[in-house]
């Protein structure tokens, strides 16, 4: 089946069955490595991409479900202003350990902060909590979505 989506700004034309998984289509035949696999049942968050803005994991969202949405992955989100601040805080705060769970990490805090832009630790917490990081930055991520909202970086749970 030829299906005709929009990546990043750009229209592809790709051959893959309608159940084929989005991130497959990404990374298989579109040759976009960004989007991790990490679990194949949504629990991780490591393939989050966008569609028309909204965190959706790639790794149970068949072809046919992606209709005319317009997916934004990891490779294209520093081009949107809050991914950019978002990319810089992540740097800027050091919060990569091994890195694989992070471009999921980026795309679930830019979609926080493009609906949220001065988010609460709470809304944080609501925001990520389906991003699963073995390496424990949670710390650092949060710290870095704060410092791309323009936010003290202090956790108000502490103390």
């Amino acid at each position: 089946m030829s299906v005709t989506i929009q990546v990043n700004g750009k229209t592809h034309k790709v051959n893959a069955d309608g159940d084929t998984p989005l991130l497959w289509v990404l990374r298989d035949l579109l040759d976009m490595k960004g989007t991790k696999f990490g679990c194949g049942m949504a629990v991780c968050g490591a393939c989050t991409v966008h569609l028309d803005g909204k965190p959706t994991r790639a790794c149970v969202t068949p072809l046919s479900a992606v209709g005319k949405a317009k997916i934004t992955t990891i490779e294209a989100i520093g081009q949107t202003a809050i991914g950019k601040k978002v990319q810089e805080a992540w740097l800027q705060v050091d919060v990569l350990q091994c890195g694989y769970c992070q471009a999921g990490q980026i795309m679930a805090a830019t979609a926080l902060l493009q609906s949220v832009p001065k988010p609460t630790d709470a809304d944080i917490d609501a925001a990520m909590s389906g991003n699963l990081c073995r390496c424990a930055t949670y710390p650092r991520i949060r710290a870095a979505i704060k410092q791309a909202a323009g936010l003290p970086t202090t956790d108000s749970r502490e103390g």
